[in-house]
């Protein structure tokens, strides 16, 4: 966050792939191609949750100039693979097409997707009571969209991702069973085996840490440990920021902290809750070793809020405001980046469809940007150094909030509660 990125000195392919009417490809082989082993990991490919709606519905679709206008802001920022959710919607397919084009016009532009295809229980988001032993019939749909995208795109999708916490028993709308999520894993994994599927797309499954065997003993189960064979690397959510509500005793001021000004709380909390984060990523690390598996494991998904009137805000936790989500920004990427570890940030931009009917709930204010294209407190420092110059989000240049006036976000500092 505080500093421009590199440019990788790893020489890399800008392989570029031509779409053919039949959904196929052709791929130049000019230099070699760069793959998620090259990419994960590898602090000079920085990484992201993305969406681009800009409405209060996903009815109304980003279009393909207002994806690339997205794409070259997070590009200046140092972003080189971003992360989806699903193809059910247009939204994907239309993202790797206009990554496609930035690429066809400038072959050093360089961007990569990790696919999402979203998994569901029968009867998930309908009136009726959603059966978690049955998959949906939606599922084979979506997988089969996602394999053609990353065959048709496959110098873009450098990942697919089967489902996004689609086990964990807190998403009670829609989750499934394992064994659900290990077939699906295990039909991806056969195409590629059988030539289906590029060879060196990596296959995982996005959930949070406690899926992933992290947390209650009661998920480990003899599927899980299927699952985590078969994948090629475990992709965990560690969310500090809802567990100022859920789960808080991380987040409370200690009496000997009691002194310190609101800023100098605040300050503390986030090292906390970096340490949060930590520990759930090594208690996935713990449970994958004792089934003696060596394997690679990433931050899938991580965020903090900068706007709440719910659970996290002034009559909550207190957890809710830019200066701790660029506190938590901080300290994520330069953990992660240190350790070895990709860091999908979530997210991008602020997305208002996700609680349409508040616009205050926390959900909304996710973003590293406002809707207008404000860069949050996270960004200020690149505002500064210029990255974003000439850069537009609905026409509007890349300022920072506040008008750039830190005294004035500070003095909205709240702290946590006191312990």
């Amino acid at each position: 966050m505080n500093s421009m990125i590199k440019i990788s000195s790893l020489v890399v392919a800008f392989s570029m792939a031509i779409s053919i009417g039949n959904g196929q490809s052709v791929q130049s082989t000019k230099k070699r191609n760069v793959t998620a082993k090259d990419i994960l990991g590898n602090k000079n490919y920085l990484a992201i949750c993305y969406e681009g709606y800009r409405e209060k519905s996903r009815d109304l679709q980003p279009t393909i100039s207002e994806l690339q206008e997205d794409l070259k802001i997070l590009s200046a920022m140092g972003i080189k693979i971003v992360r989806t959710y699903n193809v059910q919607l247009a939204h994907a397919s239309n993202l790797l097409k206009a990554i496609y084009e930035l690429k066809k016009a400038d072959p050093k532009f360089e961007m990569y997707v990790m696919l999402g295809a979203w998994i569901d229980c029968k009867n998930a988001w309908t009136d009726q009571a959603p059966d978690h032993d049955i998959e949906s019939e939606q599922n084979a749909g979506e997988i089969g969209r996602a394999v053609a995208l990353a065959n048709q795109y496959p110098d873009i999708v450098k990942i697919l991702a089967v489902g996004n916490e689609a086990m964990v028993r807190w998403a009670a709308s829609y989750y499934v069973q394992p064994s659900v999520i290990l077939k699906w894993v295990n039909h991806v994994q056969s195409l590629k085996a059988e030539g289906k599927l590029p060879k060196e797309l990596w296959i995982t499954c996005s959930d949070d840490f406690a899926s992933w065997g992290g947390g209650d003993p009661s998920y480990h189960t003899e599927d899980l440990e299927k699952i985590i064979k078969a994948v090629d690397y475990i992709s965990m959510h560690t969310y500090p920021y809802h567990n100022t509500h859920y789960n808080p005793n991380f987040w409370r001021v200690p009496a000997e902290e009691s002194k310190l000004s609101e800023v100098e709380k605040a300050d503390a909390a986030m090292a906390r809750a970096r340490d949060f984060a930590k520990a759930q990523y090594d208690s996935v690390a713990s449970y994958v070793k004792s089934l003696g598996v060596s394997k690679p494991i990433h931050i899938g998904e991580t965020g903090w809020a900068s706007i709440s009137d719910g659970f996290y805000g002034r009559e909550g936790s207190r957890a809710t405001d830019e200066y701790k989500q660029g506190k938590y920004y901080q300290l994520m990427r330069e953990w992660t980046n240190d350790s070895g570890i990709s860091c999908f940030f979530f997210e991008a931009f602020d997305e208002q469809w996700k609680d349409a009917v508040n616009p205050n709930g926390s959900e909304n204010h996710f973003g590293l940007f406002k809707l207008n294209g404000e860069a949050k407190y996270p960004l200020w420092k690149l505002v500064d150094q210029g990255v974003f110059k000439n850069l537009t989000r609905g026409g509007n240049p890349i300022t920072k909030t506040y008008n750039g006036d830190e005294k004035k976000l500070t003095d909205e500092v709240l702290a946590p509660p006191i312990k």
